[in-house]
Parts: structure tokens; C-alpha cells; sequence
């Protein structure tokens, strides 16, 4: 628990007024009366105060003037046994000392917690920002990607002899539309960065995940792999933010893609299907690429946890926590004979209160 600082005198003149007439009548006490230096241990109580003040410098002063007063004051009194007023004085110099000691002592303990919390903040925001620029990094490299490949598309298309206007300009389409996704993300993040609510909107998902496997053809078509979908009949639309649900689709297919691109022998199947029940709908990306173990399964959702050479780890982190807003449940299970199946539920009974 972070403890309360008192202020100086400056910031609060009534406190420290109190303090300096306590401090006052303790010295006129020991003074003036015949109680031998018995008021000076009270001394103790104005060092405590001071050490609320978190200034090492500042108690060790006030201890050495609570000190010096007690010495002046038996001094200066001509009342009272001096032999008792010597004993009560020594042991109220010792209580003093013992006092500021501790104070400070613990002041300078608490100085250095503050100090490795203060780091311990720091290099979480570090951690923070790292983590927000490679997931930034990992969302926009996409549809950058589509508009390099489409844009070359469209150049071939129209060098070509005889040129193909149609084919340059559905090219050039796909190039604004992943203009405009990669500008989705941008805005994303930003309405993250905000505190903006999220999107929320009934949402056709067979569409979502068509428009998905668009995105994805050049992927799909690079590592020769054999798509098929499979949609259950009637697919209640689920109240999602479109873009975030797109990515999570688009990551899970990639990824099985450029799995299935790295085997030299054997099928590269893919199987994208949704079904739903009355209380969830699920999506799964089924492979026959490379089968996981027990334990990559049990991290493969963990950020910049990866199992590809070149990977960065983010993508299955960031559709987990995506998923997982959306109050669903994102999974990774073993495919028979051979590869993986990836997928996610969303409830069904959400409201846009939700």
C-alpha cells in the first residue's frame, strides 16, 4: 500500500505550525519545569511525523535538532534532580537517535521499491508498445502484400499482348480493397489506442469467411493447396466487429497454408467450415500439414510464441484475444491422420449491451 505523503510546510502551514508549537512545548516542559528531561522522548513523536514527509535529509535534521534541544534543554534547567535529568536526558537521546535511524532507514527501503516499480512500469509499457507495433506490424503486412501482388497483376495484365483491360482493372479492385483493409486495421488500432467501444454488428459470417479465402488465394495458391468449405444450412448471423472476426479467419487459413507449403510429400487438404447449435457457432480451419505436439499445442496461442522459422508469434495471440473479446473460445486440436485443426466459438446470445 502506498503510503501518504505529508507536504512541507508551504503546502500545509497549519500542520507544521501544530508540529513546531509541540516541538515548543516539550523544550519549555523539559525546561522550566522539575520533571528532569522526561518530556524529551516526545521528541520521538515529531520525528515520526516528519518521516511522513519521505525526505531522508529533512528527518535526519529534525533529528538532530529534537537531539540538541534536549541537550540544551538540560542545560538550561535549574530545576529537578541533574543526576535523574542526566539519565532521562541519555535515554531520551537514545530514543531520538533509534528513531530518526529507523526512519530513515526505512525511507531509504521504500525509496528503492518505489525506484524497481518505477522500472518494473517502465518496462512494461516497453513490453506494451513492442507487442502493439508487431501485432500493427503482423495485421497491416497482409493486405500490404495483396496490394504488391495486384499491383504487379495488373502491370503483367496490361503489358500482356494484347493487353486485358478487364483483368488489369479487377486486379486494381483487389488492389483497393486491401488498401482499404490495410486502412480498417490503422483505424482499428487507433479507435484501441482511443478507448473507442468496439464495432459491433450482426454479421453474415459465410460471407466474412468468403471474403476471407479471397484475401487468402494468393496464399492458398502459392503452397498448392486444395480448398474446400463445408457451411451448415441457415447460419445465424453472429453480433461481431467484422474486420477483427475477417483477421482471425485470414490468420487461421494462412497459417495452415504456409504449413502445408513446407511438406514435400503427402495431400494439402483444406478445410474451412462453420456450423452452429442453439447456443454457439464454431469455425474450423482443418489441414494435413504438420501435427503439433502436446506441448507446442498447449503454447501455440501464447504471444511471440511461434513454430515456424521466420515466424513472429503474434497472429494466433492476437486472434485468441480477439476471440476471446468477443466472449468466445478460440482452440487448436490435433487433425486425423495428419495435420491440425484450428477454429473458435462465439456465443450466440449476445446483445449489442454486450
Amino acid at each position: 500500500m502506498r503510503r501518504k505523503r505529508l507536504t512541507f510546510p508551504i503546502e500545509r502551514p497549519l500542520l507544521w505550525l501544530g508540529l513546531s508549537v509541540f516541538v515548543a512545548a516539550i523544550f519549555a516542559a523539559d525546561t522550566v519545569t522539575d520533571r528532569e528531561i522526561a518530556f524529551a522522548v516526545l521528541y520521538v513523536a515529531v520525528i515520526l511525523i516528519a518521516a511522513q514527509s519521505g525526505r531522508t535529509r529533512f528527518v535526519a535534521t529534525i533529528g538532530v535538532g529534537c537531539a540538541v534541544l534536549t541537550v540544551v534543554s538540560y542545560v538550561l534547567t535549574t530545576h529537578g534532580d541533574r543526576q535523574s535529568g542526566l539519565v532521562n536526558g541519555a535515554l531520551s537521546l537514545l530514543a531520538i537517535a533509534t528513531t530518526t535511524f529507523l526512519a530513515i532507514r526505512n525511507e531509504t527501503t521504500e525509496a528503492r521499491a518505489r525506484q524497481a516499480l518505477a522500472d518494473l512500469a517502465h518496462m512494461a509499457r516497453v513490453t506494451t508498445m513492442g507487442e502493439l507495433t508487431a501485432s500493427i506490424a503482423h495485421e497491416v503486412s497482409q493486405p500490404l502484400a495483396g496490394i504488391v501482388a495486384n499491383g504487379h497483376a495488373a502491370l503483367r495484365w496490361l503489358d500482356a499482348s494484347p493487353p486485358s483491360p478487364d483483368e488489369a482493372r479487377r486486379a486494381l479492385g483487389r488492389v483497393v480493397t486491401d488498401a482499404d483493409r490495410a486502412g480498417e486495421v490503422i483505424g482499428r488500432v487507433r479507435r484501441l489506442v482511443t478507448k473507442s467501444p468496439p464495432s459491433r454488428d450482426r454479421v453474415d459470417l459465410v460471407e466474412l469467411i468468403d471474403e476471407a479465402l479471397v484475401l487468402a488465394r494468393a496464399e492458398i495458391r502459392r503452397n498448392r493447396v486444395t480448398l474446400r468449405t463445408d457451411y451448415g444450412v441457415d447460419l445465424p448471423p453472429p453480433l461481431i466487429d467484422r474486420v477483427q472476426l475477417q483477421q482471425v479467419v485470414l490468420n487461421l487459413v494462412v497459417n495452415a497454408a504456409e504449413t502445408m507449403g513446407g511438406l514435400e510429400t503427402g495431400p494439402r487438404d483444406l478445410l474451412v467450415s462453420a456450423a452452429s447449435d442453439a447456443s454457439k457457432i464454431t469455425v474450423s480451419v482443418r489441414d494435413t500439414g504438420v501435427s503439433l505436439t502436446p506441448v507446442a499445442i498447449a503454447q501455440v496461442f501464447e504471444a511471440f510464441y511461434t513454430t515456424r522459422p521466420g515466424g513472429m508469434g503474434m497472429g494466433l495471440a492476437i486472434s485468441r484475444s480477439i476471440v476471446e473479446a468477443h466472449g468466445g473460445t478460440i482452440y487448436a486440436a490435433l487433425n486425423h491422420p495428419r495435420g491440425m485443426v484450428f477454429g473458435f466459438t462465439l456465443p450466440l446470445n449476445m446483445t449489442r449491451a454486450d
